[in-house]
């Protein structure tokens, strides 16, 4: 598919899913609070808005030594570009030093940049997908039952999350998570950093972030997980849109793409081990993070 062809079904795909979600009544203001898995989670704080459904502030978590990481340091969302005029004066509301958008180019055309409050500086710190959304979009466009199969039935989605995950570790990839880690310890103002769905790169970054700073794992990968839960309606909308416009014969071969799994996760933490066997030497070998990196990291975002 040409770029421009790529670009402009993107933008009519995504009009689709946002009459679909009105339609729907599924805006992300409707959607009540969810509750979290287990009371370390209770804390974290999701920030409602309309035209972003998997925004949340990542303080009030709880560490091993019974800290617990502060309110408005660390912001994790999805996409900025669909926000209203009150989802913008609700975020200069949170005081951000930056927002740091780790979506690609051709993510940023399709979807739209980001709508931010007056003065708050945008870095775009690209991170690779893998072509994940260029996949997912050339199926749909193809509206052929047998081609969806093809690219996304028979566990080839799954294959493509877990390309996503495996390329967290080539050198791009990783220069650009230790300079979001490094912003993050450099300043104790908030920042909120963020991909397309808000979900894999932004959740591999916030999981790394918590267990860097003494969030158990266990708490890191529930946090991880809460995006199934953020994202689960509007997800839903857009399979139904999908199928209802005759896009998608079977739109159930999104899932795979649309989720996070603990097989997502693992084999980015395998992937890890290998390549420097520990988490620690992750940070500082992988992320390039001196110790005293990491303590301003903790000084900043922990209480």
């Amino acid at each position: 598919m040409k770029v421009n062809s790529f670009v402009r079904l993107r933008v009519s795909l995504v009009s689709l899913i946002t009459v679909a979600a009105a339609a729907a009544g599924v805006a992300a203001t409707t959607l009540a609070p969810i509750a979290a898995a287990e009371p370390e989670l209770t804390a974290s704080a999701r920030i409602e808005l309309q035209g972003a459904v998997n925004v949340r502030d990542l303080g009030g978590y709880r560490t091993y030594d019974g800290e617990r990481t502060k309110s408005g340091k660390m912001i994790r969302a999805d996409a900025l570009g669909k926000l209203t005029d009150a989802d913008v004066a609700k975020l200069g509301t949170l005081k951000l030093q930056s927002v740091i958008d780790l979506r690609t180019q051709a993510e940023v055309e399709g979807l739209g940049a980001d709508r931010l409050p007056p003065g708050v500086p945008l870095v775009a710190r690209p991170i690779d997908d893998t072509g994940m959304f260029a996949k997912m979009f050339q199926a749909i466009s193809s509206k052929d039952p047998a081609k969806q199969h093809e690219l996304l039935g028979d566990g080839k989605a799954e294959q493509i999350m877990g390309d996503v995950y495996r390329s967290f570790f080539t050198p791009d990839s990783l220069s650009k998570f230790g300079q979001t880690v490094k912003d993050l310890a450099a300043t104790n103002t908030a920042t909120l950093f963020h991909c397309t769905a808000g979900k894999d790169r932004t959740g591999w970054l916030s999981y790394v972030v918590l267990r860097a700073i003494g969030v158990p794992e266990s708490t890191a990968k529930q946090d991880y997980l809460l995006s199934n839960q953020y994202r689960a309606a509007s997800d839903a909308a857009l399979r139904e849109q999908l199928k209802q416009g005759g896009y998608m014969e079977n739109p159930d071969l999104l899932i795979p793409l649309q989720e996070v799994r603990n097989e997502y996760l693992d084999i980015a933490l395998q992937t890890m081990e290998q390549k420097y066997g520990s988490f620690g030497k992750f940070l500082t070998n992988g992320l390039g993070l001196d110790p005293m990196t990491i303590a301003k990291l903790r000084k900043n975002l922990v209480s």
